[in-house]
């Protein structure tokens, strides 16, 4: 088995030689790997090395003055498209700044309307404060009169809704009522001339009278003595 291939550190080489040695085959290494990335992937690559003595070594898939101008055309392009952003960035910079002036200013007032922090104030500056509460004061009050006079007028509006409701349900049971009674009066039936249904049933219901005969022959033959009813 191949022995297990060491990882060097990746810091400075001290040894001149080993130094140069090394730059030499990593530069060729870099170049080729430059060379298969623009063959393999048709990218335009620019390659620039200089050795630590200041030596010149370089790479371009084209030619290097192309790559080169290239290159400062896209930087040039890249810096106009960063330009506005900037400029944007100080623009929101500015409109936050001042917002928050807005903001803390604002709350300044607001307390103050509290009374809070008044001391800072002279007084003509507590006398605008004061007009400023007195009107605030009358619109809340104005306000606040409407609202109950509005609230008024609607539990009114359902007090007379409510009363018209009411007489309408009355009117409805005095109709049925009424209908009821004469409903009563036009089903009693008359079974005979001058006799109601009534009278028919308690006449119909009369126990028939006993012969006086059968009830003496029966008094007779039981040894009783016969009364008679007459």
């Amino acid at each position: 088995m191949a022995g297990k291939r060491e990882r060097i550190a990746i810091r400075r080489i001290d040894n001149l030689a080993a130094r140069q040695v090394t730059f030499s085959k990593r530069r060729r290494g870099l170049f080729k790997k430059a060379e298969e990335l623009s063959i393999l992937c048709d990218a335009e690559v620019g390659l620039v090395v200089f050795s630590a003595t200041g030596k010149l070594f370089h790479f371009a898939s084209s030619s290097m003055k192309q790559v080169i101008d290239r290159y400062d055309s896209h930087s040039k392009n890249l810096q106009k498209s960063e330009a506005p952003s900037q400029l944007q960035s100080h623009i929101d910079d500015g409109t936050c700044a001042r917002l928050k002036e807005e903001l803390a200013e604002t709350s300044l007032k607001l307390r103050q309307m509290r009374g809070e922090e008044l001391q800072r104030l002279s007084v003509q500056q507590l006398q605008e404060l004061e007009k400023t509460l007195e009107s605030g004061l009358g619109s809340v009050l104005k306000t606040k009169s409407q609202k109950i006079l509005d609230e008024i007028s609607g539990l009114e509006r359902k007090r007379m809704e409510l009363i018209e409701e009411n007489s309408r349900l009355k009117e409805q049971v005095t109709r049925m009522a009424r209908m009821e009674t004469q409903l009563g009066v036009d089903s009693e039936i008359v079974y005979e001339e001058g006799q109601s249904s009534e009278s028919v049933t308690n006449t119909s219901y009369q126990r028939p009278s006993t012969d006086t005969d059968d009830c003496s022959d029966t008094s007779l033959r039981l040894g009783l003595p016969f009364f008679s009813s007459k």
